[in-house]
């Protein structure tokens, strides 16, 4: 079961695995407002009390279904804690002044997209903003302004980033004086180990802040069968299975993320009630060291150097 963890000092309380909103309206049918609100009750019951959004999830319309929840169910709002993104800009309805995609961490921007986001969620604040991608056109310190607005005006009780590399990082920081950034959402799987070797999570083990881990399944390559790296992984998999209580490959690859030293948050990112199910288990899971090694040296195809 997924358990209550502190991101940093003074940082947000969340659920160590967060629901994740990316493919919130992919089914087909459309999921109705009943359908999200009984989703949301099972997040509840398995212990996932955080939501993580963006303004740009389903072209600018997933922040709007769930305000829908929370307008038909008030009392659920204060049960979940929200994880908001932006500053991407695709051309859109929801962005008719976008000639193409282009990233957007301005000051003015960043306080536009939360006012919006505030709206749309049907809450009257933000548990934690985040930056989604580092905007190489624009001040580090008018994004800061951006932030520390939202902050001092009580719109968001948290501010952190998203995909930033760890230089990125501690300028915004820099920026930010004693207002601190609380996490950075990153990707992290067997199949993207970038964060592991250029510096990301070591950053964020020297300064106590847990980061947040998104596409901790590699976006389902984990399970192609042409994918050599996953059928490997999955092999290793089947032969540590019986050592963690029968944890299906879900529940292992989430684990690995897991149980880095960092301690990554992971997003969930599927809607079919038995993977989320599945994947809950993952926070339970204290991995063996030379299981986690073995599982990276499957992924990588040979022992460690």
């Amino acid at each position: 079961m997924p358990n209550p963890v502190t991101f940093c000092t003074n940082g947000p309380t969340f659920s160590d695995l967060i629901y994740g909103t990316w493919r919130l309206l992919d089914d087909d049918p459309r999921p109705t407002v009943e359908d999200l609100v009984e989703r949301f009750e099972l997040l509840l019951e398995l212990g996932i009390t955080t939501l993580d959004t963006a303004e740009i999830y389903g072209l600018y319309t997933v922040e709007a279904a769930i305000g829908e929840v929370f307008q038909a169910r008030p009392d659920l709002r204060d049960r979940f804690q929200i994880v908001t993104k932006c500053g991407i800009d695709v051309p859109s309805d929801g962005k008719p002044n976008a000639r193409l995609p282009h990233y957007n961490a301005s000051r003015e921007n960043i306080v536009a997209c939360t006012e919006k986001s505030l709206q749309l969620l049907h809450t009257d604040r933000i548990d934690l903003l985040l930056v989604h991608r580092p905007d190489w056109f624009e001040r580090a310190s008018e994004t800061a302004a951006g932030l520390t607005q939202l902050l001092t005006e009580g719109k968001i009780l948290h501010a952190g980033v998203s995909n930033y590399l760890p230089g990125q990082f501690e300028l915004l920081q820099y920026e930010m004086g004693e207002r601190n950034l609380v996490t950075n959402q990153i990707e992290i799987s067997l199949l993207h180990m970038d964060p592991l070797y250029d510096g990301t999570l070591a950053q964020l083990e020297q300064l106590y802040i847990r980061p947040m881990a998104w596409s901790p399944l590699a976006g389902g390559r984990l399970f192609d069968p042409e994918n050599e790296a996953g059928v490997r992984i999955r092999k290793c998999m089947d032969e540590m299975r019986d050592r963690y209580e029968g944890a299906d490959d879900d529940a292992l690859a989430f684990a690995w993320v897991m149980n880095h030293p960092s301690r990554p948050v992971s997003i969930i990112g599927t809607n079919k009630i038995d993977r989320i199910k599945s994947q809950a288990k993952a926070g339970d899971i204290q991995m063996d060291r030379q299981d986690w090694y073995a599982l990276w040296s499957a992924a990588k195809g040979h022992p460690i150097p």
